[in-house]
């Protein structure tokens, strides 16, 4: 009937107190992993309507194969929001660290970090000369994905991944 007091309830501790911090961090990460999800989607919804900005950076044999069906990328526009959002929805509703959704966004945190790790380290070796493909590369793709789109997976995976960490279990 009336409120729990303040220090019974470990979501609501005062300023100073673990839970408090530990509050911030999973608000934070879960924040800078949604703003990541949601540029990537933003870019690709943009894509998909038509736009052209940066689409070089995708590279020319992407948007050549896909030059006829770009609205594809509104498909995949709404699922980057859904997977941007999803974690905070969950966080809000105190079911971030219940399952099934954990063992799911362990694994979008392993496909985003593998996948955005992985071509930003190559992506850069390419770039500075240390890896050097057969038949070469495009240029403005490779900055694309080395500098831009990568890393914003990488962010995206690790920031999910410190929240998902820090989270309290569910009781």
């Amino acid at each position: 009937m009336g409120e729990t007091p303040r220090s019974r309830r470990p979501d609501a501790a005062g300023p100073g107190h673990p839970a408090s911090s530990t509050s911030r961090v999973v608000g934070v990460t879960l924040l800078v992993a949604a703003a990541a999800g949601l540029v990537h989607a933003a870019s690709s919804a943009y894509w998909g309507l038509g736009g052209d900005w940066l689409l070089e950076t995708l590279g020319e044999r992407i948007v050549t194969t896909f030059a006829d069906v770009r609205w594809l990328l509104l498909v995949v526009a709404a699922v980057k929001v859904a997977g941007a959002l999803l974690p905070l929805w969950l966080a809000r509703r105190g079911l971030l660290r219940r399952r099934p959704w954990v063992a799911l966004l362990w694994l979008a945190v392993a496909v985003l970090v593998l996948w955005g790790g992985a071509n930003t380290v190559v992506g850069n070796l390419v770039l500075a000369g240390v890896i050097t493909p057969d038949g070469g590369y495009d240029r403005p793709a490779m900055v694309g994905h080395a500098w831009l789109w990568d890393p914003l997976f990488l962010l995206w995976g690790l920031a999910l991944a410190v929240a998902l960490r820090r989270a309290p279990r569910p009781r």
